[in-house]
């Protein structure tokens, strides 16, 4: 066999290796998608997510322009959006129930009531976001998705693959989560540790080692087996950050519906508002990927729950 041939024979192979991990994704997602109009169920939600962002994070890859692939990966974004606005709702539901049902086991019925009107407040946002995908997504994950897919599989995706390495793209992501990283040092060193602009950039470091995890774990079939560690490794640091960030989305949550709306006393609202507060300087305090130099600023006793 000449050296040509076998040059062909490995570009051929790598090909099929994206196709067939690619495909895979594909049906998953459009399994999922359907299964999830038929119920909104939890899990069927969060895998159609899921693979959608596993397929737009090997389009990525490929096609980082979105030149080639422009259309199929905005089709792919906009399911993710409004999937994900669904999963969102029923996570924040899930947290804040179980909120109420340890205030109701403590006998802090005041507390217990809040968080029914949050619970309740949300389940009516969560009905807008269901309607909206409910509306979207058969057009979105559809015939003409198919046709699209069927398009890029059969048409530019043999040239892409020639032409991306996928151990490139990792190597650039860790530089940029290590410079992130460089930035939130920097901003936690000093008084400004607890800024809007620090908290901004902690969360930015969190996106991109989301980035890295799906990244390692969708194109693990195309990278060195020096990467192949990277998705539990940044999946950690990934669940280390988001603690902080899901209580700065209970806190955000709640100050956006705002006590009027729930019918919440001042006294019962500035109690629980100041401890998720707490909560949140807390989880920022025993992070372990960024140091915060000091100790948290606490609350007054007597304005904590």
């Amino acid at each position: 066999m000449t050296t040509e041939q076998l040059t062909k024979d490995r570009q051929i192979s790598k090909t099929r290796q994206w196709e067939q991990a690619m495909i895979k994704l594909y049906v998953n997602f459009r399994d999922y998608s359907k299964d999830a109009l038929k119920g909104f169920g939890g899990e069927d939600i969060h895998q159609s997510r899921v693979n959608s962002r596993k397929l737009l994070t090997l389009l990525s890859i490929l096609d980082p322009d979105h030149s080639a692939a422009g259309e199929l990966y905005t089709r792919f974004k906009k399911a993710q959006k409004r999937l994900g606005k669904v999963r969102d709702a029923d996570v924040l539901i899930e947290s804040f129930k179980e909120r109420r049902t340890i205030a109701k086991k403590d006998g802090d019925d005041k507390t217990a009531a809040l968080l029914k009107s949050v619970i309740k407040h949300q389940k009516d946002q969560r009905k807008k976001y269901r309607k909206k995908l409910e509306a979207e997504l058969p057009q979105l994950a559809g015939k003409e998705l198919d046709l699209l897919w069927e398009a890029f599989i059969s048409g530019p995706l043999e040239s892409l693959t020639q032409k991306k390495d996928a151990n490139v793209v990792m190597r650039e992501l860790e530089v940029a989560f290590d410079q992130q990283k460089k930035t939130c040092k920097a901003l936690f060193k000093g008084p400004e540790s607890e800024s809007e602009e620090a908290f901004e950039a902690l969360h930015d470091l969190r996106i991109a080692a989301k980035e890295l995890r799906y990244t390692a774990n969708a194109a693990s079939f195309a990278l060195n087996q020096k990467f192949h560690t990277h998705e539990e490794y940044y999946k950690n640091i990934q669940e280390q950050l988001g603690i902080i960030n899901d209580k700065r989305v209970w806190l955000d949550t709640l100050q956006s519906i705002g006590r009027d709306e729930l019918g919440v006393g001042k006294k019962t609202w500035s109690a629980f508002t100041d401890s998720l507060k707490n909560e949140v300087l807390e989880a920022l305090y025993h992070n372990e990927v960024v140091p915060v130099a000091g100790k948290p600023r606490a609350l007054p006793a007597e304005q904590q729950s």
